[in-house]
């Protein structure tokens, strides 16, 4: 049974068309179980009226069709932002694509009206996703329509640069006969490096195979058997840098992504490799890919996305020699245009209904009330997960995961729902691009293989707090911190809550007691005096705040795990410092 469909609903006359998710759930809380029934307040000008849907960006009929079933449609194309915030306020829904921005002035202009937001594709940084969340409103997308396009795309570059079609194109059409010029390369036997094994990228391994390549991937969260099934290996990202003939991106933009291939990649390449990029511009720093360029480390690149789109006409990249780009086309098909129309439409005609949509990357607020007590405890569990996650060696895959629960509330007064949405969250946003929240965060598990299983210890004792503490295991993989696989051989963290703010008190076998704020470093040591002191001179000597330290051992001069809080982030010469003292064994740095 569906979360809305469950509550009671109550209709009363407004001189607008409204819907109110003050009782939806959020995508950071979680509350007991309540003792009566709660309300969701639709508010509408007169039973039976239409809600207005504004599409901004051209929509494939297809969708226009779908959404005139339910609501009025105005197409009101090349908006200006003063022109869409003027718009606005007559508007229960709005769908744009990439070029429209939807700005926190946008909701703010909407006075509440606004309900649903659609993005006709998958990424969202046009979408201000906090200024949503604020003003009630839900952002859904169309994740998975223009995955074929995409991948199509890529080969197409692919082979253009193989064969050097863009630029011969452009000498025919100048009137020149340079064949010797371009001769190209051939694909067969060739070693393709797939960087990012997700929906797009393990289509363009599966259509690289089908060219005769020898295909490599590298994403430290992909399942080896998956990768397998099609002829695949995961490798490291050393080893695709030094092996790939041919590296295709298909990564997230994330913090961890970010300029991922700089000059420090670039200098790793086999020289003469030719790079494609239909992912996101941001993964690749474009000075260093140009001076790989100038230099032919790199032999040709690919481009159909840049850091800033439309990229300047000046941008160097763009008019070198041996660059081929094209203006963000990887989803420019008919079908993926219709395809796109479609599950977008779907999505805002469900969300306007009050269902909730798998492909919301956000949810409505709660209650200040209900988020006072429980926020610590949603914020604990997300961190556990991203800690248990950044533990993870690169290449093991996570897929077995368990999280349990101690509490001296019965399971009828405690949901946990969300708790087990925040780890999910925790596990799969420091290495993706997906939003989870409580609306999809079972679906985008199950769509990335992992199996995550939930049990309860009950407590004696009173009920006054939700939860006395939350445990996060992680089975069948390999740590970076040795000492983070407790005796049952899984990953293993541990939190509660103390003085309204989470804490980590348990890695592995170990007890410790840190505060989880900021950044962590861990350390397996010979428990020994002066270490504590030594590792504190490394960090003052970088001013680098230490907010929090404990040291838990098995026994007195045995082994020890020491836990630090870092305001900052340690340089790498700080971290190495560390890792060369005598007495650490083992040292790994997390971010929260």
């Amino acid at each position: 049974m569906s979360l809305i469909s469950s509550w009671n609903l109550t209709i009363s006359l407004n001189t607008t068309l409204s819907l109110s998710w003050r009782s939806s759930l959020p995508s950071r809380a979680i509350f007991p179980r309540p003792k009566k029934p709660k309300t969701l307040v639709v508010l509408v000008t007169a039973l039976g009226a239409k809600p207005t849907v504004l599409v901004a960006e051209k929509l494939g009929d297809a969708g226009i069709q779908l959404l005139r079933t339910f609501a009025n449609v105005d197409c009101s194309y090349n908006l200006s932002p003063e022109e869409l915030c003027t718009k606005i306020s007559l508007c229960d829904a709005l769908i744009v694509r990439s070029g429209t921005k939807v700005t926190r002035e946008v909701f703010e202009s909407a006075m509440g009206r606004l309900k649903v937001v659609g993005r006709a594709g998958v990424g969202i940084d046009n979408v201000d996703i906090s200024a949503a969340t604020e003003h009630g409103c839900l952002v859904v997308n169309a994740p998975t329509a223009n995955t074929i396009a995409a991948a199509e795309h890529g080969i197409a570059l692919l082979t253009a640069v193989s064969r050097n079609v863009a630029q011969a194109d452009a000498s025919v059409k100048a009137g020149k006969w340079e064949r010797n010029k371009y001769v190209g390369v051939s694909l067969v036997g060739k070693t393709l490096a797939v960087m990012g094994f997700g929906k797009v990228g393990s289509e363009v391994a599966r259509r690289a195979k089908g060219l005769g390549m020898q295909v490599i991937a590298h994403d430290p969260y992909a399942p080896a058997d998956r990768a397998r099934a099609i002829g695949v290996e995961l490798v490291s990202f050393e080893e695709a840098l030094t092996t790939a003939d041919f590296i295709s991106l298909h990564m997230p933009l994330t913090p961890a992504t970010s300029k991922m291939f700089n000059d420090e990649a670039f200098s790793r390449v086999k020289k003469g490799v030719h790079i494609i990029n239909v992912a996101r511009g941001g993964v690749i720093d474009e000075e260093a890919l140009l001076r790989a360029l100038d230099s032919g480390i790199v032999a040709q690149a690919a481009l159909d996305v840049f850091t800033e789109e439309p990229p300047p006409q000046e941008n160097k990249l763009v008019r070198h020699e041996n660059v081929t780009v094209t203006p963000h086309l990887g989803a420019s098909t008919t079908e993926a245009q219709e395809g796109v129309a479609l599950e977008i439409a779907e999505a805002v005609v469900g969300a306007l209904k009050g269902e909730l949509a798998a492909t919301a990357v956000n949810a409505p607020m709660v209650p200040a009330e209900v988020l006072l007590e429980l926020s610590p405890y949603v914020a604990l569990s997300e961190k556990l997960g991203r800690l248990a996650v950044q533990l993870v060696a690169g290449g093991s895959g996570v897929k077995f995961v368990k999280v349990t629960y101690a509490s001296a509330r019965g399971p009828d007064d405690l949901d946990t729902r969300l708790l087990r949405a925040m780890v999910t969250k925790g596990l799969i946003e420091p290495i993706s691009s997906v939003f989870v929240n409580l609306v999809n965060a079972d679906f985008i598990g199950k769509q990335r293989g992992l199996r995550l299983t939930e049990e309860r210890i009950v407590l004696d004792g009173s009920p006054e707090k939700p939860l006395e503490f939350i445990q996060v295991r992680i089975a069948n993989v390999e740590s970076k911190f040795a000492s983070a696989i407790s005796n049952s051989g899984e990953i293993t963290v541990e939190g509660r809550v103390k003085d309204g703010k989470p804490h980590l008190t348990k890695v592995g076998s170990f007890g410790v007691d840190v505060s989880l704020e900021g950044s962590i470093v861990l350390c397996r040591q010979s428990d020994q005096p002066g270490i504590i002191g030594k590792v504190g001179n490394i960090l003052s000597e970088e001013n680098v705040n230490v907010n929090f330290m404990s040291v838990g051992r098995i026994a007195p001069r045995k082994q020890a795990v020491m836990t630090i809080g870092l305001d900052e982030e340690p340089s790498r010469d700080a971290l190495k410092k560390i890792g060369e003292i005598t007495a650490v064994e083992e040292f790994v740095f997390l971010k929260l």
